[in-house]
């Protein structure tokens, strides 16, 4: 078998990584592109090897003619390989060879585990396509596939904002075709189009033509779980990274702290409400998106209005924020003179705005006597309420009667998880009982599952601190997929409702699973979408636990050891939806270090 690599491309989309390297010679994972290409191919006895050349010609070929100078490689060069696309490059290297035996094709912009190129090798057909099933995030041609054979090839211009993905498959770039479709109608069509009709279209194009014509039938060789990459972009190469780099797979999510859409991960590292938004909402604000995209956002007064609609409370009291961590810079700012109290542990963000801050302690549940005792010598006391990552809740009562004993004092409290302890907020008891001295932040994304969208607010009945809110808030504070979100849920109130009960349910489930865990040493009580778990100190470390998870199961947690000073194991999980929970403990009891 001879293999043909197209290595012809300039890599536009790829700069500038690509303005002084050739897009083949990027490392990804301690490797190059073009280095696991090559490999793989040795080492399945593929010795004859064409390469198609064109940008960086030489960088190219003197890499590989030192790197592998034990194998017969032919070089093949586009010099046209601005303005044509890989139909050319394709039609040129069939041309410029003698086809004595069956052809593997592989582009250049392909990662993949060595498995994958055997299940090619390995294949009984003699004209056959690696394909997977499409998933996020994907693109480039699409095929349709029955029976085992492709029917249909969509290459990327012919799917348009109503293509539908659910039932197709991605190619690899990665083919076997046999010598005889070669040297007969294939090449034929392809270079008569190559050279007469367009040299800057995809050679799929001519597979689709032979396939509708039924003059050849082009198998599916469908991966089973394999790993692959496809690096079209810088972007890509993270994605790729975190593939095929499995030892630091989590420390790759944790630098980004976000973005997991691009990693095949199931996310119990950050927290959000699973049941909601529901299918209704999603669907109006998709079909609501380009309207949206091409409109501004309205001023901050009417947006603090649309928010009191939801949290039936008064619009002058109630700011609407781009993310509750929006305000963080803000109290930093105001309070920075100021003697703080803080739970510990809590929140990463409360020991970062007020480094100086001393402590309570939350040892999991927290002594309102301790606060009680030492809240004199303070002139801020902060209430993470239910406590991150802890789950432990104080009635809204108590605080609400403490901050009204002590009202030369800043009471800050943090409810983003309290639709989640089934009593009632503070914003509840202040709407009716206001009290000046108290200030309440909330993150919307953890109750209202919507993380990406970014809302959240900050409360409070004292008049001077809504103004300064105000003058720091700009007048296009949120976007408008934000704003749009506000006013489609207020015709869904019930749903939401329903969705606090749900994850409820699924938590106290959840924790009764874990507590069987033999791993497990015990699941802490929590008012949250959240369980802090300790686990036996004869066991593996939370780093561990979470290292093996992901490297095995692609599940994420977070090792949360660090924020305790007992020296014990914990991690903490967020509540997903029932069947994950029990994917999880599932996985957990089969773990062995």
């Amino acid at each position: 078998m001879k293999a043909v690599i197209l290595a012809a491309g300039y890599g536009n989309r790829m700069r500038p990584l690509t303005d002084n390297k050739h897009k083949t010679l990027l490392p990804i994972a301690g490797d190059t592109i073009i280095n696991r290409i090559m490999d793989t191919l040795s080492e399945n006895g593929i010795k004859d090897i064409v390469v198609v050349t064109g940008y960086r010609d030489k960088e190219l070929r003197d890499y590989l003619s030192e790197k592998y100078s034990s194998l017969a490689i032919t070089y093949v060069h586009n010099e046209r390989y601005r303005e044509t696309n890989n139909i050319f490059s394709m039609a040129l290297a069939f041309n410029a060879i003698e086809i004595d035996s069956d052809i593997m094709l592989i582009e250049s912009d392909i990662i993949y585990e060595p498995s994958v190129i055997g299940r090619i090798i390995n294949s009984q057909h003699d004209t056959v396509a690696l394909v997977d099933k499409f998933q996020h995030g994907m693109d480039g041609t699409v095929v349709t596939v029955e029976n085992g054979i492709i029917t249909n090839v969509i290459p990327p211009h012919l799917q348009d904002e109503k293509f539908d993905f659910s039932d197709k498959y991605k190619t690899l770039n990665i083919y076997k075709f046999s010598k005889d479709f070669c040297n007969s109608v294939f090449k034929k069509l392809l270079t008569y189009y190559a050279q007469t009709i367009d040299d800057n279209c995809y050679y799929e194009l001519i597979l689709g033509i032979l396939i509708y014509m039924q003059r050849e039938v082009v198998h599916a060789e469908i991966l089973e779980g394999e790993e692959w990459a496809e690096v079209d972009d810088p972007n890509d190469l993270r994605i790729a990274e975190f593939k095929f780099n499995t030892k630091q797979r989590r420390k790759i999510l944790e630098e980004g702290f976000g973005g997991y859409w691009n990693y095949p991960v199931t996310d119990f590292h950050f927290i959000r409400n699973m049941h909601f938004p529901n299918a209704a909402v999603i669907s109006e604000l998709r079909d609501s998106l380009p309207d949206l995209i091409h409109n501004y956002g309205s001023r901050q007064e009417i947006l603090d209005q649309k928010l009191a609609w939801l949290l039936l409370c008064s619009k002058e009291r109630v700011h609407v924020l781009n993310g509750c961590s929006q305000i963080y810079p803000f109290l930093r700012m105001r309070m920075q003179k100021m003697r703080v109290l803080i739970p510990q542990p809590t929140f990463g963000e409360y020991p970062r705005i007020f480094p100086d801050a001393d402590t309570y302690s939350d040892a999991v549940g927290i002594d309102t006597e301790e606060i009680e005792k030492r809240g004199a010598e303070y002139d801020i006391i902060v209430f993470v309420n239910p406590n991150n990552p802890t789950g432990s809740f104080i009635k809204s009562e108590w605080i609400h009667e403490f901050a009204d004993r002590n009202k030369k004092k800043t009471i800050l409290v943090d409810e983003s998880f309290v639709e989640f302890t089934g009593c009632a907020s503070m914003m509840e008891l202040l709407e009716t009982q206001p009290v000046d001295n108290v200030i309440v932040v909330k993150s919307l994304s953890k109750s209202l599952g919507i993380p990406g969208v970014r809302l959240g607010y900050v409360y409070s009945c004292n008049g001077e601190f809504n103004d300064a809110v105000k003058e720091y808030i700009p007048i296009w504070n949120l976007n408008s997929l934000a704003e749009c979100f506000l006013e489609v849920i207020l015709k869904h109130r019930k749903s939401m409702q329903q969705s606090f009960i749900d994850t409820i349910r699924d938590r106290d489930s959840f924790a009764q699973a874990l507590s069987e865990v033999s791993m497990v040493k015990q699941v802490y009580p929590s008012a949250a979408n959240f369980l802090l778990v300790s686990l036996n100190s004869d066991g593996p470390s939370g780093g561990e636990v979470a290292d093996m998870l992901l490297t095995k199961h692609e599940i994420y947690i977070r090792d949360i050891s660090p924020k305790f000073s007992d020296g014990n194991t914990y991690i903490r999980l967020a509540v997903r939806l029932a069947e994950e929970n029990s994917q999880l403990v599932s996985c957990l009891q089969e773990l062995k270090v």
